[in-house]
């Protein structure tokens, strides 16, 4: 490491970069500076960004959650919503003779499920045998079978589903939720993403995106495979007192730099992160060590097994982070487009799709909820899935072909919850007799986001920010919590 004497360089000042250049071990050693002699002047510095009329304002029933997005559209009536008018009318056009307006403007003839559906547990849930370890917990769930999009367009519906707006630049789900509740572990963020390992959703990083909020309230992505977070720790061994000394320095740095620089939110997030690395440097290793649980819960969960490694791995994960006080963790099911494809975009094949994504995700997802239910954890847990549209009832081929796939439907699809606070083994609202449309009780966005806050004792109209003299929200100027879904 190269040697500097800051008493004898009056030729140039040395700035923050070349501290972090002579240093040379990135974000991550950086951070562990603020663990090794923490500057108490920077350490009080005022970070903006915790809500105005802080919950809880109702009492909460969850104080945790995960939520489960599957990208590229799930099929509703191959799911979770029985259309027996289906198996009756395979092969044949819509009675009505009507052509909706769907997303590739092929409207086929209706075709039945692939998969038999079967009423489940003692609540008498359908669910599909697209899903029989989900099928098995069916009991744990409340379906919603009427929600509603205001697009069919991937890109825009995936925004409106994380968001509540179909334009980017609006802060998601979980960004709310770290800002109004904040965290309740100081190793840890408030709020954690887990993509897909085989690539991202469409509109990548901006599902996370703290948006207008401060920049402390992002998700911070973790991989189920692999490190954890690359760079975390240091390239080479560095002394302790060689790394205190630089730190010390850093900080001494980065006060001045705050002083001049004193209402950057981006700077005083940067400060705060480096705190923060430094204790994930500590927390990270030992939360993402998946070997320390025993044999039969990897089971449980698919590890070893081919289809459901990846995301048995990421459910457990999200498991240990849930328990060491990460206030929300966000799971993707699917990435963006790609040949194959590599969602649930069922549009060529449904039954080849949805098979593909259904045995990577229906077992650990179903262990998740039977461990979290064990464990005495979704009694204040609240497990999410959602997607940003459905599939329509007919195939996607034009005339009197039968073709094997589904296009984009927005006008009906179903999601479920379950945990805290919530009837379980029930089913809300209901599509037409084809599952075109939601035609009693329908569920917008806006309302499905103001009753996960409601379970986690936040009033949806009081969770603002103001921001370009707008006092903006997660459900914008609309919705209302689901009351009938409330235990």
């Amino acid at each position: 490491m190269p040697r500097h004497n800051c008493e004898t360089a009056s030729a140039h000042t040395p700035t923050r970069r070349d501290v972090f250049s002579w240093v040379g071990a990135g974000l991550a050693t950086a951070a562990l500076a603020e663990l090794l002699g923490r500057n108490n002047s920077i350490k009080a510095a005022v970070v903006p960004g915790e809500a105005d009329d802080p919950p809880p304002h109702l009492a909460p029933k969850a104080r945790r959650a995960i939520h489960v997005f599957l990208c590229g559209g799930l099929s509703h009536v191959d799911s979770f919503d029985y259309r027996p008018e289906l198996a009756k009318l395979h092969g044949k056009p819509l009675p009505s003779g009507e052509k909706p307006d769907v997303f590739f403007g092929q409207v086929g003839l209706l075709r039945q499920s692939d998969w038999q559906f079967r009423q489940r547990g003692q609540s008498g849930l359908w669910v599909s045998d697209l899903f029989p370890h989900l099928a098995a917990v069916a009991d744990e769930l409340t379906v919603i079978r009427s929600m509603t999009a205001e697009t069919s367009n991937h890109t825009p519906a995936t925004f409106q589903a994380n968001t509540g707006f179909r334009l980017n630049g609006f802060p998601v789900l979980g960004a709310w939720l770290s800002y109004g509740l904040g965290s309740e572990t100081d190793e840890l963020p408030a709020y954690v993403v887990i993509p897909d390992n085989r690539g991202v959703p469409a509109g990548g990083s901006i599902n996370w995106s703290n948006g207008f909020l401060p920049a402390r309230h992002q998700g911070v992505t973790l991989r189920s495979r692999g490190p954890a977070i690359h760079d975390l720790a240091p390239a080479r061994p560095i002394a302790a007192g060689t790394e205190a000394a630089s730190r010390r320095l850093l900080a001494a740095m980065n006060e001045r730099h705050l002083a001049d620089h004193s209402a950057s939110d981006a700077l005083l997030a940067r400060i705060r992160s480096y705190d923060m690395a430094a204790r994930m440097q500590l927390a990270v290793p030992e939360v993402s060590d998946l070997d320390r649980e025993t044999a039969a819960t990897h089971e449980r969960y698919g590890l070893g097994q081919s289809a459901t490694n990846d995301f048995g791995r990421s459910c457990l994960l999200a498991r240990r982070l849930l328990e060491r006080g990460v206030r929300f963790v966000q799971l993707f099911s699917g990435g963006a487009f790609g040949s194959p494809r590599i969602n649930w975009d069922g549009h060529e094949d449904m039954l080849a799709n949805h098979s593909q994504e259904a045995a990577r995700l229906d077992r650990p997802l179903a262990g998740l909820l039977a461990d979290l239910r064990e464990r005495g954890m979704l009694d204040d847990t609240l497990v999410i899935l959602s997607t940003e549209f459905g599939r329509t009832p007919f195939t996607q081929s034009g005339g009197d072909t039968l073709g094997k796939g589904r296009d984009h439907n927005q006008y009906g699809f179903s999601t479920w919850l379950a945990g805290a606070g919530l009837k379980h083994g029930l089913a809300y609202g209901s599509t037409d007799e084809f599952g075109l449309r939601a035609v009693e009780n329908p569920v917008t966005w806006h309302d499905f986001h103001a009753t996960i806050l409601r379970l986690l004792g936040i009033d949806h109209e009081r969770l603002t920010f103001y921001h370009n003299g707008i006092r903006r929200r997660l459900t914008n100027v609309h919705g209302e919590p689901i009351h009938a879904v409330l235990a």
